[in-house]
């Protein structure tokens, strides 16, 4: 039973619920981004700008770059620790990545909210 989503020690079932549920949020932003597409018959770059200038957008839009962000660490986690066998190399491949991956979120915080 998952007793503190936000606490800092490793769980897998932590992780199990974390997966699921960032996939299930990139998957709704997936299906709104293509349903904008298909009910959209000419999309230009004044349409795309109002589109994301509904402040509901921008959030739903960050909330999904967070989702990424987790779902990566997650992942990456996994994958490191299963195939990089040298702690050393494991934790600096991991602060590189996850480091990363905090600036494509910053990237995309400022890109949202910048202009």
């Amino acid at each position: 039973m998952v007793i503190n989503q936000a606490s800092l020690k490793r769980d897998g079932v932590q992780d199990y619920v974390s997966l699921r549920a960032t996939a299930l949020f990139m998957t709704a932003y997936t299906i709104f981004i293509l349903g904008f597409f298909l009910t959209t018959p000419v999309v230009t770059f004044e349409i795309w700008s109002a589109l994301f200038d509904n402040v509901a957008v921008k959030v739903f839009t960050f909330i999904t770059l967070l989702c990424i962000w987790v779902h990566t660490r997650i992942g990456l986690w996994q994958v490191l620790t299963d195939y990089v066998k040298g702690p050393k190399l494991r934790t600096f491949l991991s602060f590189v990545l996850n480091l990363l991956g905090l600036a494509y979120v910053v990237t995309g915080l400022f890109i949202l909210w910048g202009v």
